[in-house]
């Protein structure tokens, strides 16, 4: 298989250092994927962990033109519809994660079940806490919009998320639900970027010899 990755920050160049590790080829290293040749894109799986801005900007030529599409980028999905609709007409298998860390993935099951638990039981008030570093831009954090729709869905209601920036924290994710004689809590903490880039990487295995269609990361690795 071969991989252009849309992207070289920190990101890129973590999960650079995993495709290399695999022996996977890396075409080429973009900051500007819509001058990506047609020709080649449509050998390639694309990796795509640019911002928000850039992803809106870039879907059509990605779903156009790539043999498939990874995406990790956060922070368009008041036009998930559109965006779907896009892959779904090109035909592109697109694997989409508001987190691809394994570990996390694991977070949404067990979160899905214990709310829902709950949700049938009552006498529990959901929380959600999200930490990440300075530089990130979107809040709350594409994980904890996730885990906050698991829980609402679940146990009827808005639960509150809140957001702390601060310093070089890797990603940390806490839901607890608070009842009259107990408390349940649940979190995980990324160490690094790694467990991000590892899933990435294989949502990309993956997606090489998928349909075409929309899958979301946790579905493919959780059956």
């Amino acid at each position: 298989m071969k991989i252009i990755l849309s992207g070289y920050g920190r990101m890129g160049r973590m999960i650079e250092g995993i495709l290399n590790e695999k022996g996977i080829e890396i075409v080429d290293r973009s900051e500007d994927i819509c001058s990506t040749d047609p020709e080649i894109a449509k050998e390639c799986v694309c990796i795509d962990f640019t911002f928000p801005e850039s992803f809106r900007k870039n879907y059509k030529f990605l779903a156009a033109n790539f043999k498939a599409v990874v995406l990790g980028t956060t922070g368009w999905y008041d036009i998930k519809d559109e965006i779907f609709a896009e892959f779904e007409k090109q035909g592109t298998p697109l694997v989409w994660a508001s987190n691809f860390s394994i570990g996390v993935n694991v977070l949404f099951a067990a979160v899905d079940k214990i709310s829902s638990l709950l949700g049938k039981t009552g006498g529990y008030d959901p929380y959600l806490v999200e930490m990440h570093h300075i530089h990130k831009l979107d809040a709350p954090s594409g994980t904890g919009a996730s885990l906050g729709r698991i829980v609402d869905e679940n146990m009827g209601g808005k639960v509150e998320i809140q957001s702390v920036r601060c310093g070089e924290i890797a990603g940390i994710h806490t839901v607890g639900f608070e009842g009259h004689a107990d408390r349940i809590t649940i979190t995980h903490e990324a160490f690094s970027r790694e467990g991000f880039a590892r899933g990435a990487v294989e949502a990309a295995i993956r997606a090489d010899k998928l349909e075409p269609g929309i899958y979301e990361f946790k579905d493919l690795i959780l059956k």
